[in-house]
């Protein structure tokens, strides 16, 4: 997966709690593997029954198109297991979202898949959703190696990622790369495994 270390980028403000994995991508998305799920994302809410834009949900104002940060409410992504809530984020552009909470399986999807999830207390996701919505350029920076977001006017807000997730992240490693940077230790202990009891390896018999 792509590593995350220093994020630049327009910061959306949906400052709406509970919104689960069904609003981020709907069912009828996941039928093909050529869908796009970019364009999926948060359909119900960006389109008209027509397909026309519905022009004031956030992320189809102008200022807010090429957003590549969320600033959401509470319990983000809460709902179904559906791993693809966070593909459709990733392939609408979105590499971060900010939140009070989020769903427990969403927050480890989105970790794995190099999405990063940041929890602030919710007065502080407020207060920084209004200085977005009141800057110039509603830009935000956001630094996992330093774990601090660079607000408009050069405010920073401190927060913390466990720091398993954190070093993965900067490195870029899903799940399945770190099982792999121990594969000469899980060798070696199948390999005595083996000695000590063949008979699970079909060496008997």
């Amino acid at each position: 997966m792509e590593s995350f270390t220093i994020l630049d980028g327009i910061a959306a403000p949906l400052l709406k709690s509970n919104i689960d994995t069904g609003v981020i991508i709907a069912l009828r998305f996941l039928r093909s593997r050529a869908t796009d799920l970019g364009a999926g994302l948060f359909a119900d809410w960006r389109y008209m029954a027509d397909g026309a834009e519905i022009p004031d949900f956030v992320l189809n104002q102008p200022r807010y198109r090429e957003s590549k940060i969320l600033i959401a409410g509470a319990n983000f992504g809460c709902g179904s297991s559906r791993e693809a809530a966070v593909w459709a984020l990733l392939r609408f552009g979105i590499r971060c979202v900010i939140a009070p909470s989020f769903g427990e399986i969403f927050y480890d999807n989105a970790c794995e898949n190099g999405l990063l999830p940041i929890v602030l207390p919710e007065d502080l996701v407020g207060r920084l959703a209004a200085r977005v919505e009141a800057a110039s350029e509603p830009k935000l920076t956001v630094d996992l190696g330093g774990c601090k977001i660079t607000a408009p006017a050069g405010a920073q807000i401190a927060f913390e990622v466990p720091e398993e997730r954190r070093a993965a992240l900067l490195a870029g490693l899903d799940e399945t790369s770190l099982i792999l940077q121990h594969e000469g230790e899980i060798d070696a202990y199948r390999a005595r495994a083996a000695a000590a009891r063949p008979w699970l390896y079909g060496k008997l018999g």
